[in-house]
């Protein structure tokens, strides 16, 4: 089940109460701009401590915990109406982040996005008012064939926002994300905390097959 999270007051509450934001906010300044002067440049934007370590190394945790419990599920392709399980297309395994979980390390996170999301809407005019996220396990094996983000019959996703958590992951490891735009692949390596930013409708993208685990937070920013 998609889990739709709306900003609005709530966030905008959150955001001029509180109190470690001013002292958080040139760190967090620097990598949002590394990410839209990326975007600007090449339609992909890319920030490679967009994490810290810390939280980077606890959502990597609680991906192993929900993958002991049974609650890491195969991903499906499309949306709730049109959603089929085809893993000759898609491997990976996956679990939706809530914040009625109340889980620290969540919440750690999804205030994270909404600071960003905040300030794409006062730099960049990008009217963002929800997002969704899920936690992503590509296991040994496991690929996601080339495909866009957006769905024919849904444009409510507007930009994809991929946080990666592996830890000395190499290029004999695969897993790369592969960004394909005018005839041209760009490889990205899935390294611990680089974030990913790109227009969920205009580029096809996909995953190589995983040599071993490999972990993500993967959502998109809407408007609905």
């Amino acid at each position: 089940m998609v889990i739709l999270i709306n900003l609005q007051l709530g966030y905008q509450k959150h955001f001029f109460n509180n109190p470690y934001l001013t002292c958080r906010s040139g760190v967090m300044k620097e990598k949002f701009e590394e990410i839209v002067e990326s975007f600007i440049a090449n339609k992909v934007g890319i920030s490679d401590l967009f994490l810290t370590g810390a939280l980077a190394a606890l959502l990597q945790q609680h991906i192993h915990r929900l993958q002991e419990g049974g609650l890491m599920v195969s991903a499906g392709i499309g949306n709730n109406t049109t959603q089929d399980h085809d893993k000759k297309i898609r491997g990976d395994k996956i679990h939706w982040l809530d914040k009625k979980n109340k889980h620290t390390d969540e919440l750690g996170f999804l205030e994270h996005v909404e600071d960003f999301i905040d300030y794409l809407n006062k730099t960049c005019y990008t009217g963002i008012n929800a997002y969704e996220f899920h936690y992503a396990l590509y296991e040994q094996g496991s690929f996601y064939k080339r495909h866009k983000d957006q769905f024919r019959n849904d444009s409510n996703r507007k930009y994809s926002l991929i946080s990666y958590l592996n830890e000395d992951w190499l290029e004999a490891d695969g897993g790369q994300l592969w960004v394909h735009q005018e005839g041209e692949t760009q490889k990205i390596m899935p390294t611990s905390r680089k974030a990913v930013f790109f227009q969920s409708k205009e580029l096809e993208h996909e995953v190589t097959t995983a040599m071993r685990p490999r972990m993500s937070v993967t959502g998109w920013l809407k408007r609905v």
